[in-house]
């Protein structure tokens, strides 16, 4: 292989390399921003959750029974 091919073959390997990191770097920033809206309605979900049991819980003191 001739100088100028060797030269060539870096060149699209060197592009193909540069493709392959932008498209990774696109599916990263996709995917931190589905990460970011799941953290979201967990946290959401959560307080949903406190607030029921807050509601539905009875205010029973923690007390042992007579019999212990």
């Amino acid at each position: 292989m001739t100088a100028s091919g060797r030269l060539t073959t870096l060149e699209v390997r060197a592009a193909e390399q540069e493709r392959t990191i932008e498209e990774l770097s696109g599916q990263i920033a996709e995917q931190w921003k589905t990460i970011e809206r799941l953290e979201r309605k967990v946290a959401a979900l959560t307080d949903r959750l406190r607030g029921l049991e807050d509601r539905s819980a009875p205010d029973v003191p923690d007390t042992r029974p007579p019999h212990w």
